[in-house]
């Protein structure tokens, strides 16, 4: 389906839908959602990214994670139950394999896949549970696709997730560090790079290098070179205004995980540190942006490209 100006998605029902630039033919993402294996703990997902240049910039289902794939959603600790895959872990006995801990997130439905005058939404319906099936939480999700810009050789995505506790008691977010792993915080929105971008250039507002894991920032950009082709590219995740990420205005802070050793990968945590509690009945809603750019972005022309795209 197209409009004027739109970018093409294609939805393969059951399985995917696929946004691709119609100038270049390049597919920009997949957002997957059909089947997986109930041990890498079900979820949809997005992979391929790709660069306007057509570079792939996500990894999937590599043989140190399995359950690494792209872009998504996870929930690497909750209330004792692993919506993240594989193996859990247990503070003083490392990830052990236990299989009753892993859970999924469940695709229910689509209410809208459409193109539009510059970009392209999927919004879908899911439902979050434990591995004895049971109902735990609802999700409302929207992934658009906007701002494709060639003389700067960037897109960007924007994605919002709000989840509703539908427990009778409170869903406790976690992550490997709130049960005794240090500066392991990862949880919620995670990226893993493809196995090329090891040793990248990690960069902040205010700091570089993988040094700025566990610390509090707007945004935070990963550069990786590419194996397959020549040149690099450029990630840019950032908070949106409302996510009050530093928990000033009274909500739960974030921290961003981030590591270019032994594999590339990013996730503004929100339950880094301290766990986050959602009472039943209330919905947790954050959003983000991620700016897929080819080359290497320096400092001042995030912060520009960041304030010319107000949100």
């Amino acid at each position: 389906m197209t409009g004027p100006g739109a970018l093409r998605v294609v939805h393969a029902h059951g399985d995917r839908v696929t946004v691709t630039d119609p100038v270049s033919g390049v597919a920009l993402l997949s957002y997957v959602y059909g089947p997986e294996a109930a041990w890498e703990a079900p979820k949809p997902y997005l992979h391929p990214l790709r660069t306007l240049a057509g570079r792939v910039v996500t990894g999937y289902r590599p043989n140190d994670h399995r359950w690494h794939k792209g872009l998504q959603m996870t929930a690497s600790h909750l209330s004792g139950a692993n919506l993240w895959g594989g193996n859990s872990y247990v503070h003083g006995q490392g990830y052990l394999e236990l299989p009753e801990r892993v859970g999924s997130m469940a695709h229910t439905g689509f209410d809208e896949v459409a193109a539009r005058p510059g970009g392209a939404v999927v919004a879908e319906r899911l439902t979050w549970h434990p591995y004895d099936g049971s109902l735990w939480a609802e999700e409302e999700r929207r992934v658009e696709v906007h701002d494709v810009d060639r003389a700067s050789g960037s897109w960007a995505l924007t994605w919002t997730t709000a989840v509703t506790n539908r427990r009778d008691t409170p869903l406790l977010f976690g992550s490997p560090t709130t049960a005794g792993r240090e500066m392991a915080g990862y949880t919620g929105l995670f990226w893993r790079g493809p196995r090329a971008f090891r040793q990248g250039r990690v960069l902040g507002p205010d700091g570089e290098g993988p040094g700025l894991m566990g610390r509090q920032a707007p945004w935070l950009a990963y550069s990786g070179e590419h194996d397959d082709a020549d040149g690099h590219a450029t990630l840019v995740f950032a908070h949106a205004p409302e996510n009050d990420h530093t928990g000033a205005g009274g909500a739960h802070p974030s921290h961003w995980f981030v590591r270019n050793e032994p594999f590339a990968a990013v996730a503004p945590s929100f339950a880094f540190h301290d766990e986050l509690e959602l009472a039943p009945g209330d919905t947790l809603t954050r959003r983000y942006r991620v700016v897929v750019a080819d080359g290497v972005w320096e400092r001042d022309e995030i912060a520009k490209y960041l304030a010319e795209h107000p949100w």
